[in-house]
This record gives structure tokens, C-alpha cells and sequence, in this order.
């Protein structure tokens, strides 16, 4: 039952973190223009559908990789490269059963990939010496800030209510991990910021997508040399046990994989 707790709580902060995300995007807008032309109540329910399933699966990816390499199940290189690996054999797949419906498949950006890479190295070797909580909180932080940074680069304003949207769900989002929170190290501090910077920038390569999935299958097959090369680098010092792989496969496979899957096809354009 506290596992399930635990999830449910992650899975609200997945909420508020999506929303203020929608907010500092003017993607609510896209929303609503959505409803509007497909028609309220069909969109509605497979949007409340997908939106939750796929948040429900990003709160556990979370979950996933902080008890596996929490508990020393595995090494966080290992976790990476099974997880990318999972990822990359389940969108191939999901994409070859999505072909006919995608005519028009588009293969995502080098830079995308990069980023992926990078954020998912990161985030693993972070969660060695952070705990979720304080994990999250950084990363939420960092992707936001990052967002933001770029949006005003590049002229964007943000208008006084996306302002009031995101002040209400970064306090929100820190009353609900507030009791959770521990000091964090230094080195895992870095390495969630690094991760939340690729994040954030990952998710700006994703904007305007037409062809969501197909875009995160083709960034996923990039990372292949770059996992190749990590799980030579680290064989020798691998730590492998049965729970930790599975665990592992979970996270790419469903956490990450059929997670996006299933909130691309709520029809947004966006990457998350």
C-alpha cells in the first residue's frame, strides 16, 4: 500500500509538472482549438484516457529507476542501456503497427537524440545519490527554467496568466515533495540539472511535430551507437541482478516507450 501511495503521489506531481509545462508552452490553447474541431466529448475521453495512462507510467519510469539503483539492484550504466535498448525495440515495433496510420513518417533530429542520450545518463547516475523526491524537484526545476530561458531568447513573453500558472504549480509542486526533500549532494545536484537542461531542450526539438511517434522512435534508434559505446566502456564493472533488470526493461519498455506512445496519441503536438 505505500508503494501505491508513492505512486499516486508521483503521478500528481506528473500532473502538475504537465500542466505548468501546457502553460509555459500556450499548448492549452491548442487544446482547446483540439476540442473544438474533433468535438468535445469523443476528445475528451481519449484525451482523460491516454493523459493518464501516460502520466501514470512517467510517475512509475521514476519510481522504477530510483528503486533499482537506490537499492543497488543494478549499476546506473547498466540501467541506461538496458532501458534505451527496451525503448528502442518496443517504438520499433509500436511504429511498424502504426505505419499504415502514419503515411507521412518523419525521423526526429540528431540533436533530439543527443539529448536523450544525455538526459537519460544522466538521470540515472543522479538518482544514485538523490532520492525521488528531491530528484524530481530539481529536475521539474530545471526544465522549466530552461524553457523559459529559451522562450525569452527568442522573444517569447510570457503572458501575465502563464506567469500565475506556473507560481501555482511550482508551489504546489514543492508543498507535495516538501516532506520528502533531503539535502542533495553535489555531484547528483549537477547531474539532475544536466538532465532537465536536455530535457527541456529534447522537448523544444519536439515542438510542431507531425508524426510524435515516429519522431521519438528515430530519436531513440540515434542513441544506439552511444549506447553501444557505454556498455562497452562499463562491462567490466557492471552490477546485474535479475530484479534490476527487469526492472530496467520496465523503464524503457513501458515507462518510456509505450508511456509516449500512448501520449502521442492523444494527438498533442508535443514531446514530453
Amino acid at each position: 500500500m505505500a508503494w501505491l501511495g508513492f505512486v499516486i503521489q508521483r503521478t500528481t506531481i506528473q500532473f502538475v509538472v504537465l500542466t505548468n509545462r501546457l502553460l509555459a508552452n500556450n499548448l492549452l490553447i491548442d487544446c482547446i482549438n483540439s476540442i473544438r474541431e474533433i468535438g468535445s466529448h469523443m476528445f475528451s475521453i481519449k484525451t482523460i484516457t491516454c493523459t493518464g495512462l501516460a502520466l501514470f507510467a512517467f510517475a512509475t519510469n521514476s519510481i522504477l529507476c530510483r528503486v533499482a539503483l537506490g537499492q543497488e539492484m543494478i549499476d546506473a550504466a547498466s540501467f541506461t542501456v538496458i532501458r534505451l535498448l527496451s525503448g528502442i525495440i518496443v517504438l520499433a515495433i509500436v511504429v511498424n503497427l502504426t505505419r499504415n496510420n502514419n503515411p507521412q513518417a518523419s525521423k526526429g533530429s540528431w540533436l533530439a537524440s543527443l539529448m536523450l542520450i544525455l538526459y537519460a545518463i544522466t538521470f540515472s547516475y543522479a538518482y544514485v545519490s538523490l532520492d525521488t523526491g528531491t530528484g524530481a524537484l530539481i529536475l521539474f526545476a530545471a526544465v522549466q527554467f530552461t524553457m523559459i530561458l529559451v522562450g525569452i531568447v527568442t522573444g517569447h513573453k510570457l503572458h501575465y496568466s502563464e506567469w500565475v500558472g506556473l507560481i501555482i504549480a511550482f508551489t504546489g509542486f514543492i508543498y507535495l515533495l516538501l516532506p520528502s526533500l533531503t539535502t542533495p549532494s553535489a555531484a547528483g545536484f549537477i547531474l539532475m540539472v544536466i538532465a532537465g537542461i536536455a530535457w527541456a531542450i529534447y522537448t523544444l526539438c519536439g515542438r510542431g511535430s507531425t508524426n510524435p511517434i515516429s519522431d521519438t522512435a528515430y530519436n531513440f534508434f540515434r542513441t544506439l551507437p552511444v549506447v553501444i559505446v557505454l556498455l562497452l566502456v562499463t562491462i567490466k564493472g557492471a552490477h546485474l541482478t535479475q530484479q534490476g533488470i527487469i526492472y530496467a526493461i520496465l523503464s524503457g519498455a513501458v515507462a518510456s516507450a509505450l508511456g509516449y506512445a500512448v501520449y502521442c496519441s492523444t494527438r498533442w503536438r508535443y514531446f514530453c
